[in-house]
């Protein structure tokens, strides 16, 4: 018995273009269900998205609720004691700063710091003798939050050096 080299004899060119049918077949197949998958967790994403932003309003607003509250019930005892007003009216004006320190932004105090344009609207400058010059030496309108988490810099008088 002689050993021959035996060559499978070469496909026809139909098979071969039906083999390459089929495989384009499969990956168009795979590539639309990727689509679809795609764009099924873009909505998805969206969907969760508006749900989040719909849970923190709905968190921040039940926050100033309390606030709203005592504001209505001192505007009930508009009439009573002029001073236990004010007292209310300031008790409310801290209890909404404590609301905004809960939520991450609080109030600062920079009265004695250094001007930082990042943190501070200088609105007026003015010659005092015993502060350096570019101290914060009045705030006009409190600044809230701080770096990236600030809602608004504060609105601050800065010293200037004085005459001589």
């Amino acid at each position: 018995m002689t050993e021959q080299n035996e060559t499978p004899p070469p496909e026809p060119r139909q098979d071969v273009e039906e083999s390459v049918a089929e495989k384009l077949a499969e990956l168009e197949d795979r590539w639309l269900r990727a689509v679809a998958e795609l764009d099924n967790l873009r909505k998805r994403v969206a969907r969760d998205l508006d749900r989040q932003r719909i849970d923190e309003r709905t968190r921040v607003a039940a926050e100033w609720l309390p606030v709203v509250d005592n504001l209505e019930l001192a505007l009930k005892h508009a009439g009573a004691d002029a001073d236990a007003v004010i007292e209310g009216v300031r008790a409310v004006r801290d209890q909404a700063v404590g609301v905004l320190a809960h939520l991450g932004f609080p109030r600062r105090d920079d009265v004695g710091t250094r001007f930082d344009p990042a943190r501070h609207e200088a609105v007026s400058t003015v010659a005092v003798p015993d502060a350096d010059p570019g101290t914060v030496v009045e705030v006009v309108r409190p600044g809230y939050g701080d770096g990236a988490l600030q809602l608004r810099p504060a609105s601050v008088v800065v010293s200037t050096k004085a005459d001589e």
